[in-house]
């Protein structure tokens, strides 16, 4: 029997007859068979003796973190790009560019927390260092720093100039010598963006994530960036150069603004993380075991990029979100960094193991493109072909991070698949065209945001928006006008439950509570099922959102919701995966007092949480 044969004769809840007889079939041809019982994880190895019946038992038992409940939870997340490309007018910088360009005329964090509030958000994620390398708070590890700009020292009394030039004259050699000098004259003290983002964000309620770019143009090697990475873009036709290529040339002949550590062929060796530098404030803190430190062995670029984790995490936390993408972007012209994601994962979980990670273990993963649409099957529980604790986990995906199949049963059973994790989508877009603010782009309308709504929290996913503050450093109010009556649209579409004028009924008070650990199971253990609703007077609505109890897994694979019409049940609407949140739109509303919603296949006894019958209120 194929693997695919098995599979098409499972319907959920194998019967013990059909596991008896794959455990003798595997046993005929030699396979070390595995019959413990299954207990639910967020990650599980799949053994070399797992039956397909098995594996997919097994992937009904992968539940979520705590962290990914809550983090699934807020449904609408907020991204905010802003950094030297706001200045430059760009989208990927070079690394090349005089920390001068930076120099906002201020920077009005509290006017960006009411904008994100404004459109629904519970978290913000803010870009600290994006991929040209500059870093908008005071690091310790590079002078291509927020520390390097006039506006850290905006208002700074005599001295300041002084101390800075004897840093620039020491920054070749010394990563540190700008931060050392970081009070002198005194400073700007909204000067650490980062630090005013962190504080703003708390006051306003909002929670807090960071997005730190692993790749990093200002580290680029000076010598193969002068004689083989700037030739070689001269030499591409102008249509195919990138947009970090063509900010290269124009930037040209600076070099990279950094100290050559991405991509620079060092060997790994033992580095204690954080790397202590002169005057370090916090030596005595990290000799007395107040602050952790670790033993590593990495090259020079990790333990870059793991003493700025650090520094987030030590300083700037509680952070629940750090966004880290893969991005390698020189390797076609010769420059490589292997990045130790074992080492970073180790450290980062140490730091702040309730942190959930963008493409980390048991984190969260990019939905595969950047338009905010989820798959119309959108899995949470996702196979990987090697260790989530060793690499980033989009490259572990079999088929890529953007397959179409993510999660099915062939693809859970398919050759290579050595885990299965809680992976949950994110699906990340931008409020304008570009992540960074162009002033000839406008925003989406209400309507088009909305529509995204639906494509991501209505299809298990979340909703990364990101909203890019401009060079005056506010969001603009067209911006956030259309922030505004897209949330206004999701209330008023949301903020009543048509099902709740049916309480008294204990099934329709558990389907309609926020409780997740309240809802309905099919009888008796059963696999499959169907309950009835019936209301005390008919409702018209045209949308239907079903929620499953995530704490207990993703089973659900088709489901089916019902209207009676007096004389038979007519289908309302249907769909393949729930998850947390699956948001169906009829094509015109229907009236009804009756419903009933049908669970056709699961990959075990499923636990429906949510239930829920909205009137669509378009935005004003």
């Amino acid at each position: 029997m194929s693997r695919r044969t098995a599979l098409a004769a499972l319907t959920g809840a194998v019967a013990a007859t059909g596991l008896a007889q794959e455990t003798a079939t595997a046993a005929d041809e030699g396979v070390n068979v595995v019959d413990h019982p299954i207990r639910p994880a967020p990650v599980m190895p799949v053994e070399p003796g797992d039956s397909p019946a098995r594996i997919v038992e097994k992937a009904a038992h992968i539940v979520p973190r705590p962290a990914q409940v809550a983090w699934q939870r807020r449904e609408i997340i907020a991204f905010g790009h802003f950094g030297m490309n706001t200045f430059t007018d760009r989208e990927w910088g070079s690394g090349m560019e005089e920390e001068s360009r930076f120099n906002p005329s201020r920077v009005d964090v509290a006017q960006w927390m009411r904008a994100y509030r404004a459109m629904g958000a519970e978290l913000i994620i803010f870009t600290a260092k994006h991929h040209d390398g500059f870093t908008l708070y005071p690091t310790r590890y590079t002078c291509h720093s927020v520390i390097a700009s006039p506006w850290w020292i905006a208002g700074a009394g005599e001295g300041a100039e002084r101390a800075r030039a004897e840093a620039e004259a020491r920054r070749g050699d010394d990563p540190s010598a700008y931060w050392r000098v970081r009070d002198a004259g005194g400073r700007n003290p909204e000067g650490d963006v980062l630090g005013s983002v962190v504080r703003a964000a708390r006051e306003a309620g909002l929670r807090v994530g960071v997005y730190l770019s692993p790749s990093d143009g200002a580290e680029l090697p000076h010598a193969w960036h002068a004689e083989t990475y700037v030739p070689w873009v001269r030499a591409r036709p102008e249509s195919e150069r990138s947009s970090a290529e063509r900010a290269t040339l124009e930037d040209a002949p600076a070099p990279p603004a950094g100290h050559g550590r991405f991509g620079n062929g060092s060997v790994a060796r033992a580095r204690t993380i954080p790397t202590l530098v002169a005057g370090d404030d916090r030596a005595d803190a990290v000799r007395a075991g107040r602050l952790p430190s670790f033993e590593v062995a990495v090259d020079d670029y990790d333990a870059y990029y793991l003493n700025q984790v650090y520094e987030l995490f030590t300083e700037y936390g509680p952070i629940d979100e750090l966004w880290l993408d893969g991005a390698n972007p020189w390797a076609a012209s010769g420059i490589s960094q292997p990045y130790d994601f074992t080492t970073w994962f180790r450290v980062i979980e140490a730091l702040s193991p309730d942190t959930v990670v963008f493409a980390g273990p048991q984190g969260t993963r990019w939905v595969g493109n950047e338009d905010g649409v989820a798959r119309a099957t959108e899995w949470s529980v996702v196979p990987a072909t090697a260790d989530p604790d060793t690499a980033h986990n989009e490259g572990l995906i079999p088929g890529g991070a953007q397959a179409e199949d993510i999660g099915s049963r062939d693809v859970l059973t398919g050759p290579g698949v050595r885990y299965l994790q809680w992976f949950p989508a994110e699906a990340d877009f931008s409020l304008r065209p570009g992540w960074f603010f162009h002033p000839d782009e406008s925003p989406k309308t209400p309507a088009q945001l909305v529509e995204r709504y639906l494509s991501s929290v209505g299809r298990n996913a979340v909703m990364l928006l990101n909203v890019p503050p401009a060079p005056d450093g506010r969001i603009a109010p067209q911006d956030v006008d259309s922030l505004a009556a897209f949330h206004a649209a999701v209330r008023a579409t949301y903020g009543v439950n048509l099902l709740s004028i049916g309480r008294r009924d204990p099934v329709i008070a558990a389907l309609t509570d926020p409780d997740l650990s309240t809802g309905w199971s099919p009888r008796g253990g059963a696999a499959t099922g169907d309950v009835e609703l019936t209301l005390p007077r008919e409702v018209t609505f045209d949308q239907v959102r079903l929620g499953e109890d995530i704490t207990r897994g993703q089973r659900v694979e088709e489901f089916v919701v019902e209207a009676w019409d007096g004389a038979n049940w007519a289908v309302a609407a249907a769909g393949s995966t729930i998850g947390y949140s699956r948001i169906l739109v009829m094509p015109e509303p229907l009236t009804a007092r009756r419903l009933r919603i049908r669970l056709t296949r699961t990959r075990a006894r499923p636990r429906l949480a949510f239930a829920g019958l909205y009137r669509t209120v378009s935005p004003a």
